[in-house]
């Protein structure tokens, strides 16, 4: 059996999408897909100073009408550096802000101007730091079928993956029909991810925050746990 999910790349995304990268074989990562203005392609929040703060990687020529594999990052690299900074003064005080810095910092230094390959690689490190093995693939690179659209080019990628079973975050139950991935002998399953709560300082518990906000605050074996709250339905 081969378990399959597909979306967008996100930067440092909340603790559900590292939830349904856990629950897979393999993640295909559609970055063959209009870039999304104002979405969570390049940028994510964190807690500062008790409060959610937006951050954003900054882009060279992003638009809507271009690919996200197409759009490069903003070659000055004084982002980077302030971006650490932010990361910084938002978490210096986390109990495991020193153990969790060293993988942003590689993630945030990681010498490409292509937006997909930086995404990529600090999915990659993130789940390193996990200890989580599914296999992440890129639409750009392989299935040759962007010319397809919604639920026929995910039927699509699921055949030549041979996959067995596919998830969905549960926001896509409106998108997919089970009917349509039972005919193709695929099972159809959307993944809620159950409450956590851990400690964030001195203030109330703010959720879905970007997954930093997590590794800031709690011990790898915690966050591993987190992992498996949830369900399919």
């Amino acid at each position: 059996m081969t378990t399959l999910a597909i979306m967008q790349p996100y930067f440092f995304p909340y603790l559900g999408y590292f939830q349904l990268i856990a629950a897979v074989d393999k993640f295909v990562l559609l970055d063959d897909v209009n870039y999304i203005q104002r979405g969570w392609i390049n940028r994510n929040r964190l807690l500062m100073n008790g409060a959610p703060h937006l951050f954003t990687i900054p882009l060279r020529g992003a638009s809507q009408n271009r690919l996200i594999c197409d759009i490069a990052l903003l070659e000055e690299p004084a982002w980077r550096d302030k971006l650490l900074r932010t990361l910084r003064q938002a978490y210096g005080r986390a109990p495991y802000y020193r153990v969790v810095a060293e993988r942003l910092e590689r993630v945030i230094g990681h010498p490409t101007l292509r937006l997909d390959d930086f995404l990529f690689n600090s999915l990659r490190e993130i789940m390193g730091y996990l200890s989580l093995e599914t296999e992440l693939v890129r639409t750009s690179r392989v299935y040759d079928n962007a010319s397809l659209v919604g639920q026929e080019r995910i039927l699509d990628i699921c055949l030549k993956e041979h996959a067995t079973r596919y998830i969905n975050p549960i926001g896509g139950t409106a998108l997919y029909q089970r009917e349509a991935f039972l005919q193709q002998d695929i099972a159809l399953h959307f993944l809620q991810s159950r409450p956590v709560n851990y400690s964030q300082g001195k203030k109330a518990p703010i959720s879905g925050l970007s997954i930093v906000d997590v590794l800031m605050y709690n011990p790898l074996p915690v966050v591993r746990q987190f992992l498996i709250e949830k369900d399919l339905v």
